[in-house]
């Protein structure tokens, strides 16, 4: 998938950089030219994937700063979109990728558990939304792309609070669309599936051969999804992807 624009100029904000599908966001973005505010919790992380975004060829590459913050926290989210605001201007691209689970059948989960999953999964999602909306609004535009999952469309065993946050996503996502369209704010969220981050198992072992040449996989490496966050970031303005699920091909339960 080849970009269609450039986002030389344009401020993005992705969260969960430090790692996976995040850190791959990150520097997809970055390399079509965005200046790019890293979020989440792990500042060494962070820094590793500064330091990846100063290794990409030069020519064109955009800044980026890394913010440590617990997503958990209204107030630091707050201050750090006031922060990047002054260090890189208005924030156009939000990309919401942070996410926890917890993990264990309904009868056993604790609140303290579910709670951590809605407000790093949801509640995160929300405030950031509600604290870039106004730039995006006063700059005449933005996009905002949010990452679920396959389990946002069909419950799974073992994860209440997982799929639960993840189906919450739709209403919030069509409700941002709904709210921003006026303002030609898009939203978009993305259902992917089994993908090579911590929580999936992606290796080059790991992919089968289909008929001819083109070698496919149970699991995406992060790298191909980030692709397809920076194709939307790069779309028409006129344009507005509200809902894409991506799955592997050969991802067992999917057609």
């Amino acid at each position: 998938m080849e970009h269609v624009g450039s986002l030389t100029g344009r401020v993005a904000l992705v969260t969960g950089a430090s790692s996976g599908l995040g850190r791959a966001a990150a520097l997809a973005l970055a390399g079509a030219g965005a200046d790019v505010a890293l979020l989440a919790r792990s500042e060494p992380d962070l820094g590793d994937t500064v330091e990846q975004i100063r290794l990409l060829p030069h020519e064109g590459v955009g800044r980026a700063v890394a913010v440590p913050i617990d997503l958990a926290s209204p107030e630091a989210i707050t201050a750090a979109v006031e922060h990047i605001h002054h260090q890189l201007g208005p924030v156009e691209i939000l990309v919401n990728v942070a996410g926890t689970d917890a993990p264990g059948p309904i009868e056993e989960l604790d609140v303290t558990g579910w709670d951590r999953v809605m407000n790093v999964n949801l509640r995160a999602v929300f405030l950031l939304s509600k604290a870039v909306f106004p730039h995006m609004r006063a700059h005449g535009g933005g996009t905002i792309i949010t990452a679920g999952s396959v389990a946002g469309r069909r419950g799974w065993a073992d994860a209440g609070a997982y799929c639960a946050s993840k189906f919450a996503l739709t209403g919030l996502t069509q409700t941002l669309a709904a709210e921003g369209k006026p303002h030609r704010i898009r939203a978009t969220l993305l259902y992917p599936g089994a993908m090579d981050t911590h929580w999936g198992a992606w290796t080059p072992e790991n992919r089968k051969p289909a008929d001819g040449d083109t070698p496919t996989a149970e699991s995406m490496p992060p790298e191909h999804v980030a692709q397809l966050i920076t194709w939307i970031a790069v779309s028409p303005p006129d344009l507005v992807l509200n809902e894409v699920t991506v799955t592997p091909l050969l991802e067992a339960g999917w057609p």
